[in-house]
């Protein structure tokens, strides 16, 4: 299989580290105004990569984070006047209700940042004794000048960098920071903000440290690191910094990033109240037309919210639906071979997974000519199913199997 490596800029073989099973990680929610369908596109677009990879016999190890205390969390609990752990609960809860409705495979881990504080600090604390880090006022700041590889995924320079850090939580005035870019690891305790302890006194971490370390469940360098083409910078370039420090070895051997979904002309985001959420598409579609909507778009590729192209994908959803429903013949067996062929070439190619839905299309109207002329179809309808469920469909009645329903519900 090919899959465009944003750290090389092209597509590259997927390879793995060992014949064991893949290890995938992907940055997961900041629990606050989930599902949007940005989270969507992003958690269902790793999920059909890792439905493929088991579907062509390559095992994944798949672990997703929850960021449950950071400033946007913070932030949010005390507009709303919320205790900030009730609220993260809560909105935990309702982002594995939507996964579950849309059969989205269960991470096999999904740690919560704050489960990892002792790690945490260990790695803060050996980030300083390698001169990477140092502490001020209580905090502690990686020091950029000491990673000069800073940049090596997102290719920007210091100049375009600090903007965009502002943007997306860099503080430049901090007077305990030896320049604007160096990051927090450590963040000493402000009034009424929850704490925990460390030697530099009572605080809490940073946003990039908990993926590098909750990353490291699955070793010091993961087969893919997956998330949403924003946290290219600073996120994930920090993660980098931090995780090579430590480690020694390449953060992931791949990095796949997924495209921003937009409406109304811009990013989905709270603050523009432009946001689609799944649980209110759930109310007038069905979980395969949400699915097949996502898939319908390549993973690398931003586009925007479309009621009408929702329409279609619902009339894909009947059509694939009835398809394995029909009566069966007794006449010659459909041929699919040259099918499972077309979506296998359309899934290795960098998960197209818009080419593979077209292949599902041509082979329910082919299911549907063919029980018409009286021939079999019944092996053509399993290959139907078993395809539809790489990218996450289900075909027939009934809710999500119980390994999506129970693996999602040992993670609340």
């Amino acid at each position: 299989m090919h899959l465009f490596n944003s750290l090389a800029n092209t597509v590259e073989p997927l390879i793995s580290s060992s014949d064991e099973a893949l290890g995938i990680y992907a940055c997961g929610i900041t629990p606050y105004d989930t599902t949007h369908l940005g989270h969507a596109f992003t958690y269902c677009s790793v999920d059909v990569l890792i439905r493929y990879l088991e579907y062509s016999g390559r095992p994944a190890r798949y672990v997703q984070n929850v960021t449950d205390i950071d400033d946007d969390m913070l932030r949010e609990a005390a507009e709303k006047d919320d205790d900030w752990k009730r609220l993260g609960d809560q909105w935990t809860e309702q982002f594995i209700e939507d996964m579950t409705a849309l059969n989205v495979r269960p991470p096999d881990e999904m740690p919560r940042a704050t489960s990892a504080i002792p790690e945490i600090v260990e790695a803060a604390k050996r980030l300083i004794q390698a001169g990477h880090a140092y502490e001020e006022g209580g905090s502690v700041y990686y020091d950029l000048d000491s990673w000069p590889e800073y940049g090596k995924l997102s290719g920007l320079s210091r100049d375009e960098m600090l903007p965009i850090a502002n943007e997306r939580g860099n503080f430049p005035e901090d007077p305990n920071k030896r320049q604007p870019l160096d990051f927090v690891l450590w963040q000493a305790q402000a009034s009424g903000e929850p704490a925990w302890e460390s030697p530099w006194g009572p605080g809490r971490p940073g946003w990039h440290i908990e993926c590098s370390i909750l990353s490291g469940r699955l070793g010091a360098t993961l087969d893919v690191h997956a998330g949403g083409g924003d946290l290219i910078f600073p996120h994930h370039e920090s993660e980098i910094a931090q995780s090579e420090a430590l480690n020694k070895s390449p953060m992931a051997r791949t990095w796949m990033h997924i495209a921003m979904v937009e409406h109304k002309g811009a990013k989905m985001s709270k603050s523009l109240g432009n946001m689609i959420f799944v649980h209110t598409l759930l109310d007038g579609w069905s979980p395969n037309a949400i699915r097949l909507y996502l898939a319908s778009h390549h993973y690398r590729e931003a586009w925007s919210y479309s009621e009408r192209d929702l329409e279609v994908a619902g009339n894909w959803a009947d059509s694939l639906r009835r398809a394995v429903q029909e009566r069966q013949g007794t006449g010659k067996e459909l041929e699919t071979h040259a099918v499972e062929t077309g979506f296998i070439d359309a899934m290795e190619n960098d998960l197209n997974s818009p080419e593979a839905i077209k292949v599902l299309l041509k082979l329910g109207q082919d299911i549907e000519t063919a029980n018409e002329e009286g021939r079999a179809v019944g092996a053509a309808q399993d290959v139907l199913k078993e395809l539809s469920e790489t990218l996450g469909l289900r075909l027939t009645p009934g809710p999500p199997p119980s390994s999506v329903v129970d693996g999602w519900t040992n993670h609340l």
